[in-house]
This record gives structure tokens, C-alpha cells and sequence, in this order.
């Protein structure tokens, strides 16, 4: 089959974002007295959205649900002020995303970011090329891995979902798109490493951006 669309996670696949989520995070800890974290810690924090993202990194005895929101609610505070500080598109994301629209390929992104900042990020940090959806978590539908937003983006564009290639950098990326029938295609240059991507399904592992191409030669 002829792949005809592509949907992408946004962090550690399209954006590198590691830094300006992790100092975020560590803002609210330092200023709630508790310890923060390594940067690269966080690769292993995010992914499930930013109430899961908060709960990890909380010292395990001074969180509960009820509290939760309250740490989302600071953690978008936060993030509002440091969210594309240091973020930048991974190298060869551009070049990726300019030979699809010239293939006439649509584009789309599904994140568990908050949806707010997912259109933030890809419309300021993205914006020389036309996603044909782009959809962050938002309060309607379940984090991802559910499939819900990915089937949704399938139904959008009017396409079997087997019809497209979903790349992405975690094994929540790789869940999803096994869940929503999709072409599972892991990054080696995401959060985490190529042995979490291939034990949670993936298809296809790449190297770097431009390889996506060659599912279209």
C-alpha cells in the first residue's frame, strides 16, 4: 500500500523540547522547595501528557489527584514563559516536512501536550508549512496511547488509517499507532532509545528526518 498521509507526536519527533520542559518543571519544584532534576531525567518523564509529567517528578509523598491539577495548572503557568526559550525543530525536520508538501503529502500532529501549546508550538516554530490538522491533548478526548485522536485525524482527512505512517519517538507513539492500525515508524533521534520503540511494536525505526521519504520512492 501507497502510504497518503503522515502523523507526527510533536515532542522528540518534530521538536526538540526536552529543555524547556525540564527547566519548567524544575521551576515548580525549586519553588515549592522540593529537588528538580537532571535534564535529561526528563526524557523519561514526558510523553503521557503534563499531569503524568508532574506526578513523576513530584517526590512521591507530596502529590495526590486532588493536588494535581493544581501542578498542571502551575506547569502551564510556567510553561507559557519558557516554551520555545530553547525549543527548535530536530535537524532535517525541515527539510523532512518540505519535500512532503512538495510531494503533496498531508501533514498532521497528534501530541499529548496541552493543546494550547501544541498550536503555539507548530504554528510560531513550524510555520512554513500547512498541517492539515494538528490536535494536542485536549479535555474531549484520552491521552494518547488511546487512539482516539489519531482516528479521528484519519476520519478528518477521509483516509483508512492503514493509509497512514505515524512517527513518532516513545512507546506510548508506538502503542498508538498500533492501536489505530497505523505504520508504526520509531525515531532514533527522539527521547528515548530504539529498544523501547521496537519492544512496543515499531514497524520501522529511522535514523534521521529525510529517511521518512523513502516510504514514498
Amino acid at each position: 500500500m501507497k502510504y497518503k498521509a503522515v502523523l507526527f507526536d510533536l515532542d522528540g519527533t518534530l521538536l526538540d523540547t526536552l529543555e524547556d520542559l525540564g527547566d519548567t518543571v524544575n521551576q515548580i519544584l525549586s519553588s515549592k522547595g522540593f529537588p528538580t532534576h537532571p535534564i535529561d531525567a526528563y526524557r523519561y518523564f514526558v510523553g503521557n501528557g503534563a499531569g503524568v509529567l508532574m506526578k513523576r517528578a513530584l517526590p512521591d509523598h507530596q502529590w495526590d489527584e486532588q493536588k494535581i491539577d493544581q501542578y498542571v495548572e502551575l506547569f502551564n503557568l510556567y510553561y507559557d514563559q519558557n516554551w520555545k526559550k530553547k525549543t527548535k525543530p530536530y535537524h532535517g525536520v525541515e527539510d523532512m516536512l518540505e519535500q512532503l508538501v512538495a510531494r503533496k503529502i498531508p501533514i498532521t500532529v497528534l501530541s499529548n501536550k496541552p493543546d494550547e501549546f501544541t498550536q503555539r508550538c507548530v504554528r510560531e516554530l513550524l510555520s512554513k508549512w500547512k498541517f492539515d490538522v494538528v490536535f494536542g491533548h485536549r479535555k474531549s478526548f484520552p491521552h494518547k496511547p488511546d487512539p482516539s485522536g489519531a482516528l479521528e485525524i484519519a476520519k478528518i482527512l477521509n483516509l483508512d488509517p492503514k493509509e497512514f505512517i505515524y512517527l513518532g519517538d516513545t512507546a506510548t507513539d508506538m502503542k498508538t499507532a498500533k492501536a489505530a492500525k497505523m505504520f508504526a515508524v520509531g525515531v532514533q533521534w527522539g527521547f528515548r532509545p530504539i529498544e523501547e520503540l521496537q519492544a512496543n511494536g515499531a514497524d520501522a525505526i529511522i535514523k534521521k528526518p529525510q529517511e521518512l521519504l523513502r516510504f514514498w520512492d
